[in-house]
């Protein structure tokens, strides 16, 4: 089976977006990028409200890396988030690393997959795969098409049309706050939160807190997440 499956138009990589929060890394992946390919211009952001920033403000790089795991959003909601942003070809470089976990984001709209741990001619064949225009998915992995994998996408659909307010307030929601702590937290008016949980609630298709609790979680990868560590 090949590793390298036939998607859009080719691409020329000169400048690339890092979307990871860890410096150490992002300094280490932007040198591989420009050792292995075509890219020369490598710009950094280090949560996804930076990244939807530095797209909505202009920024169009050829590439996005991403990092699933980010301080401010973890699994397919930023993916989708940012891929409704730019039209960019989106490769993630994640630690966490599975069939089921690459699945998802090649179904979700990734181009490429490429595990954390991978050796600079990964990478290389990466970038030279996803310039062909065909999707990356590294040698050893085999992209799984299974129902839990559709439903998954759906709900981060979901969480992706959420504004970043209502991003926001749904992760303080998470975290158990009620609505009178989360206006105080954002400085705004607790008849504005709970005009956005309504709002949240009606994108989300759920009937209660509780229920958008549990969407967002569970398409965070969140028993990942954990059993990792």
């Amino acid at each position: 089976m090949t590793h390298r499956e036939r998607s859009k138009a080719q691409h020329n990589f000169t400048t690339a977006l890092i979307v990871d929060d860890h410096p150490l890394f992002c300094d280490a992946l932007s040198m591989t990028l420009q050792a292995v390919s075509g890219i020369r211009q490598v710009t950094t952001a280090d949560c996804m409200k930076s990244a939807l920033e530095a797209v909505a403000s202009g920024a169009q790089p050829d590439l996005i890396v991403l990092d699933l795991n980010l301080p401010d959003v973890n699994g397919l909601s930023g993916l989708l988030r940012l891929r409704n942003s730019s039209k960019a070809p989106i490769m993630v470089v994640s630690s966490m690393a599975d069939n089921r976990i690459l699945s998802s984001v090649i179904h979700a709209g990734a181009s490429g997959f490429v595990p954390k741990h991978s050796q600079r001619d990964v990478f290389k064949t990466a970038i030279e795969t996803l310039t062909n225009g065909e999707r990356f998915i590294p040698p050893g992995y085999v992209l799984l098409s299974d129902a839990r994998a559709e439903e998954e996408q759906d709900s981060a659909s979901r969480l992706a049309s959420l504004t970043n307010q209502q991003a926001r307030i749904l992760q303080l929601i998470c975290e158990g706050k009620l609505n009178k702590q989360i206006a105080f937290d954002l400085s705004i008016a607790e008849t504005t939160v709970k005009a956005h949980v309504t709002a949240i609630m009606r994108k989300l298709g759920v009937q209660s807190r509780t229920q958008a609790v549990l969407l967002a979680k569970d398409t965070s990868f969140s028993n990942v997440l954990h059993d990792r560590g």
